[in-house]
């Protein structure tokens, strides 16, 4: 009398067909992820990030570069930036957080820390997000940029956002990391 259940033999038959066939939804193609240069700006970061600072670095302040006001060609402002890196995150390893005051004296640079500076500029006007090394805008890096209104939103990875993060990290971060 027959219970319902597959006999052994039936089993034993579709195990060693799976074994030889394999099953389709299994076989996954692996994403080849491009060699990076060893001189990728991005990857000289991590490294520094990862060798001397033990894979973190939280809330980095530093002061960068001044630049006309574009409202205001006569108005001179001050980049100032807040960095944080943390080896073991999935997604945002690596954010640079950018907000523009007026252009620092040196009084003030001389009474305030980088972080109170950076502290009065109140809101950022561009973040930068990097995953894995290589050049800015691959897949896991995001940019926001303020809008008019204020807010930081999402916005394209352009050549112009690319050239920033790169005078950014080259100029400013890595020669402050470098010197503390």
């Amino acid at each position: 009398m027959r219970t319902g259940r597959p006999s052994f033999s039936l089993i034993a038959a579709f195990c060693a067909l799976l074994s030889t066939v394999g099953l389709p939804g299994l076989h996954f193609a692996k994403e080849k992820i491009p060699a990076v240069s060893p001189d990728d700006l991005t990857l000289r970061l991590f490294q520094l990030l990862d060798n001397s600072y033990g894979g973190k670095l939280s809330e980095f302040y530093f002061i960068g570069d001044t630049y006309n006001d574009p409202k205001i060609p006569d108005k001179e402002l001050q980049h100032v930036f807040k960095a944080e890196y943390e080896k073991g995150r999935t997604f945002g390893r690596f954010r640079l957080s950018v907000r523009s005051l007026d252009k620092l004296t040196a009084g003030q640079l001389k009474d305030y820390t980088p972080k109170q500076i950076y502290e009065f500029g109140e809101q950022d006007v561009e973040k930068f997000t990097k995953t894995d090394p290589g050049p800015f805008g691959k897949t896991g890096d995001l940019y926001l940029l303020a809008t008019p209104d204020g807010p930081l939103a999402t916005a394209p990875i352009t050549d112009e956002a690319r050239k920033e993060y790169e005078t950014y990290v080259a100029q400013w971060l890595l020669p402050a990391l470098e010197k503390k």
